[in-house]
C-alpha cells in the first residue's frame, strides 16, 4: 500500500461530504464553501488538496485489495461480458436489416400520404370557400334585415340587429386578419355608424312629430283637466251640503281624494283625449342604446323650452266679447303642457328631472302673471275680475292636484283681490253717492204688504207694530235712501265674499279688507254726504237726515255682528268695530244742533216781527200776531215735522226751542233802544207771555217744559209789581223772582219805573243796586 502522507485532517469530514454528494449540483454546493474557506485562510488550500489526495489513495488501496482477493470472480465476469457483447453484435445486424425493410415501406407510405394530403387540402379549400360564402350571406342578410326594420320603423329591433351582427359576426372576423371575410366585415363595420345615425334621425323625426301633436293637444288636454276638476268641485260641494264637517277640507286634500277614489279618471287616457308616450320612450331607449342619453336629454329639454315659448302669447285679453276666453285658452294650454311634463317625469325620471319641470313651471307661471297684470290695467268691471279669478282658481286646483307649487299663483290672487276690492268700492261709492244725492229726504211710503216686506228684509229695521196692525199705504220713518243703501251694502258684502268661493287661501284678508272698505264707504259716501246736506235751510230735510243717521247707526251695529258671523275661521277673534258707527252717532249730535239752529232761527225771525209799543196809550185786547204765529209754528213742527223723531230727541228740541223763545222774548224789553216802558206796554207783553204759557201747558210733559218760561214769567211779574223794593230784598227776591237775572231785573225796573215816575229820579234802592252792578 502506498505511504500516507502526514496531513492535517482538518478537511476530512468536508471531503467525505463532497464525495458522497448525490448529484453534480449537490457536489458543487458542498465544494464551494470549502474552497471559499480554504482561499481565505492562508495555507489551507494546500491542506484541502492533501486531504483529497489522501482520500484518492485510500480508495485505490481498497480497489487493489478487492482485485487481489476476488480475481476468479472478476475473470468470470469478464467472460460473461464477452458473451453479451457477441449477442449484441448479432442483434445489431438484425436491427439494421429490419431498419432497411421499414425504410422501404415508409417511403411508399409517405408517397400515399402526400397524395391524401393534397386531396384533403383541395377539399378543405372548397369547404372553406363554401363556409365563407355562407357566412358572407348571413352577414348580408343581417344587414338587409336591419335596414328592413328601419323601413318598418322598428328602430330598436334594427339597432339590436346591428348590434348582434357586430358582436356575432363582424368583430370576430375583423379580429381574425386572415379570415376570408375580413375585408367584407371591415366594410360593413364602417357602415354601421351611418346606419345608427339613420336610426337616430328617424327616431327624432318621429319624436318631433309626436312633440308637435302634443303641443297641439295641450290646450284640449288642459280643457279636459279643467272639466274634470270642476266635476270634482261639484261633487265636493254636494258632500259638504250633506256633511257640514267636510267644509274644513279643500279640494286635493287627503279626505277629498279618498272620497273621490270611486271616480277614477285618467286625464291622459280617456274618451276625449289620449296621449301615447311610446314614441318618446322609443327615442329615449334608442339614444340610451346608442350611448347618446345626455345629448338626447339636452335636445329634448331645448325643444320643450321652445314649445313653452311658442305657447305664450304676446298679450292676453280680459274684457273682450267672450270674457275670459283668451285667458282660459292660455291657462288650458299651460295646464296641458305642465301635465305632459309631470307625466313625462313620472314615466321617465331619467329624462326629465323635477328641477327641469319645476323650472319650466315657474317660468310659465311668471309669464302668465305678467300677461294678466298688464291686461288688468284695462279692466274696469269687478265682474270681469271675478270671472278671471274663477278661471285662475280652477287652474290652481288642477295643477295642485298634479303636485305643482301654486304659491306664486296664490300670491297673485291676493293682488287680483286688491284690484277687485278697489273696483267694487269705486262702483258702490258711485251708487251710494247717487242714492244720497237723489233722495227726496221725505219719510218713505210703502203701498202694499209685499213692498213692505221687501223693505224690511233689505233693511235693518224693526217695526214696533205687528204686521197685522199695519194699514197701507204705510209711512216708514226713514227716507228711501236708507233701504236702497242697505240693499247696496248687502250686495257689497255678498260680492266681496264671492271672491272667496272655490279657492282663495287668504280669507282673513277678505274680512279685513271688507271691514275697511265698508267703513270707508259708510263714512265718506253716506255719513259725510248727509252731514254736507245739513247746510240746508229746510227743517224737514234736517229732521229726515237725523232720522236716517239714527237708522244708519243701528245698521252699523248690525253690520258689526254680521261681519263677526261671516268672517272666516282664520281671522282673528274678538269684536269687529266700524268707525262709521261712532261717526253716525256723533253726527246725530251735529244734526240735532243744526235742527236747534233752524228752529231757533225761525223763532228769532218770528220774535223779530214783534211790534210792541212800549209807551202805548192803551193796551191790546188780543195776543200779538207774532206770538200766535210762534205757538202755531211750534205746534206744527211738533205734530208734523218733528213727529218722526225719537221721543227723547223731540222733547230735547222742544225744550231748547221754548227756552230760546223765552230768552228772545225777554230780550225785547231789554233791548238798548227801549228806554221806557209804561204799564200798557207791560200789559201787552204779559198777555203774550200768558198766551205762550197756556200753549205750553196744553202740551205733553208740560210740567218740565213750563220751567223754560219761569224767568220770562217772573220778569214780567217784576215789571208789573207795585213794590219794586221787594226785588232788592234778597229773601223776597228768592221767593218771588228767584229765576230773574239780577242785572236784567234791575234794568227792567229802571225802564218801567222811569216810564211811570219820570226820568228825573230813580228810587234810592235802585240807584244803589245800579251802582253795585256798574249801571248808569
Amino acid at each position: 500500500m502506498p505511504r500516507r502522507l502526514p496531513t492535517d485532517d482538518v478537511y476530512g469530514k468536508a471531503v467525505q461530504d463532497i464525495i458522497l454528494s448525490s448529484s453534480d449540483t449537490d457536489f458543487i454546493d458542498q465544494l464551494i464553501p470549502v474552497l471559499r474557506d480554504a482561499t481565505t485562510n492562508g495555507n489551507r488550500p494546500f491542506h484541502l488538496t492533501q486531504s483529497l489526495v489522501q482520500y484518492v489513495e485510500e480508495r485505490e488501496a481498497e480497489i487493489e485489495t478487492i482485485g487481489l482477493t476476488k480475481h476468479e470472480e472478476f475473470l468470470g465476469s469478464v467472460n460473461q461480458l464477452q458473451l453479451v457483447r457477441e449477442g449484441t453484435v448479432a442483434l445489431t445486424a438484425e436491427i439494421l436489416e429490419l431498419n432497411q425493410s421499414i425504410k422501404a415501406s415508409t417511403e411508399k407510405l409517405a408517397e400515399q400520404k402526400r397524395n391524401l394530403v393534397d386531396t384533403q387540402a383541395v377539399r378543405q379549400n372548397i369547404s372553406d370557400a363554401a363556409e365563407a360564402l355562407r357566412e358572407s350571406l348571413r352577414i348580408l342578410h343581417a344587414v338587409n334585415h336591419a335596414h328592413e326594420l328601419i323601413r318598418k320603423k322598428k328602430y330598436y329591433g334594427a339597432l339590436k340587429s346591428l348590434e348582434d351582427l357586430q358582436n356575432e359576426h363582424l368583430v370576430p372576423l375583423i379580429q381574425n386578419k386572415y379570415a376570408t371575410q375580413h375585408q367584407l366585415a371591415g366594410l360593413i363595420q364602417r357602415s354601421i355608424p351611418a346606419s345608427q345615425k339613420t336610426i337616430s334621425e328617424a327616431v327624432m323625426t318621429d319624436l318631433n312629430t309626436w312633440l308637435y301633436r302634443v303641443r297641439e293637444t295641450s290646450q284640449f288636454l288642459g280643457e279636459v283637466a279643467f272639466y274634470h276638476t270642476d266635476l270634482r268641485r261639484t261633487r265636493m260641494k254636494e258632500r259638504v251640503e250633506q256633511n257640514g264637517f267636510l267644509k274644513h277640507f279643500k279640494l286635493n286634500s287627503a279626505i277629498e281624494l279618498v272620497f273621490d277614489e270611486s271616480e277614477e279618471f285618467d286625464v291622459l287616457d280617456n274618451d276625449e283625449v289620449s296621449v301615447d308616450f311610446a314614441p318618446l320612450f322609443e327615442a329615449l331607449h334608442i339614444h340610451e342604446a346608442l350611448g347618446q342619453s345626455d345629448r338626447f336629454r339636452a335636445d329634448y329639454a331645448a325643444t320643450r323650452r321652445q314649445q313653452k315659448d311658442l305657447l305664450m302669447p304676446a298679450s292676453v285679453k280680459l274684457e273682450d266679447d267672450d270674457q275670459g276666453s283668451s285667458l282660459s285658452s292660455l291657462l288650458e294650454g299651460v295646464a296641458g303642457f305642465a301635465i305632459i311634463e309631470k307625466a313625462t317625469m313620472r314615466k321617465a325620471p331619467q329624462l326629465r328631472s323635477s328641477v327641469d319641470v319645476d323650472e319650466l313651471w315657474d317660468s310659465m307661471c311668471q309669464t302668465v302673471i305678467n300677461l294678466i297684470t298688464k291686461a288688468l290695467r284695462d279692466v274696469t268691471h269687478a265682474e270681469v275680475l271675478l270671472k278671471i279669478k274663477g278661471v285662475i282658481s280652477l287652474f290652481i286646483q288642477t295643477m295642485d292636484g298634479w303636485g305643482y307649487s301654486v304659491t306664486t299663483l296664490d300670491s297673485f290672487l291676493l293682488k287680483l283681490f286688491d284690484k277687485y276690492a278697489e273696483l267694487l268700492k269705486r262702483r258702490f261709492s258711485g251708487d251710494f253717492q247717487e242714492i244720497v244725492s237723489t233722495d227726496d229726504y221725505m219719510p218713505m211710503t210703502v203701498n202694499s204688504l209685499e213692498e213692505y216686506e221687501k223693505v224690511i228684509n233689505a233693511s235693518w229695521f224693526s217695526q214696533e207694530k205687528p204686521v197685522s196692525e199695519l194699514t197701507f199705504p204705510c209711512v216708514l220713518p226713514f227716507s228711501q235712501m236708507y233701504p236702497l243703501c242697505c240693499i247696496d251694502i248687502r250686495n257689497f258684502l255678498e260680492q266681496f265674499y264671492f271672491f272667496s268661493d272655490d279657492h282663495f287661501q287668504h280669507a282673513s284678508v277678505i274680512d279685513e279688507t271688507l271691514r275697511k272698505s265698508l267703513d270707508e264707504l259708510l263714512n265718506a259716501k253716506i255719513c259725510q254726504s248727509l252731514v254736507e246736506r245739513l247746510s240746508s235751510q229746510y227743517l224737514g230735510q234736517m229732521v229726515q237726515i237725523l232720522i236716517n243717521l239714527e237708522h244708519f247707526e243701528t245698521a252699523c251695529q248690525e253690520l258689526e255682528q254680521l261681519l263677526i258671523r261671516a268672517r272666516s275661521s282664520t281671522s282673528a277673534g274678538g269684536p269687529v268695530s266700524l268707525t262709521a258707527t261712532e261717526q253716525f252717532r256723533s253726527n246725530k249730535k251735529t244734526a240735532e244742533k243744526r235742527i236747534f239752529e233752524l228752529v231757533n232761527s225761525k223763532i228769532d225771525d218770528l220774535v223779530d216781527t214783534a211790534e210792541y209799543d212800549w209807551m202805548a196809550p192803551q193796551s191790546q185786547t188780543e195776543p200779538s200776531n207774532y206770538i200766535q204765529t210762534l205757538t202755531r209754528y211750534l205746534f206744527n213742527i211738533m205734530s208734523s215735522t218733528l213727529l218722526s223723531l225719537p221721543r227723547e230727541i223731540k222733547e230735547l228740541i222742544y225744550y231748547d226751542a221754548l227756552n230760546h223763545a223765552a230768552d228772545r222774548i225777554l230780550m225785547l224789553p231789554l233791548a238798548p233802544e227801549v228806554k221806557h216802558i209804561n204799564p200798557n206796554g207791560v200789559a201787552d207783553l204779559a198777555r203774550d207771555v200768558q198766551y205762550l204759557t197756556e200753549f205750553v201747558g196744553s202740551l205733553d210733559n208740560a210740567f218740565m217744559l213750563e220751567q223754560n218760561l219761569d224767568e220770562l214769567k217772573q220778569s214780567v211779574a217784576l215789571m208789573q209789581t207795585e213794590n219794586a223794593d221787594e226785588f232788592y230784598d234778597i229773601t223776597t227776591r228768592n221767593k218771588k223772582y228767584g229765576r230773574v237775572n239780577a242785572q236784567n231785573g234791575a234794568i227792567l225796573l229802571e225802564k218801567v219805573t222811569h216810564a211811570v215816575e219820570g226820568p228825573h229820579r230813580a228810587p234810592q234802592g235802585l240807584a244803589n243796586f245800579s251802582s253795585r252792578f256798574g249801571l248808569r
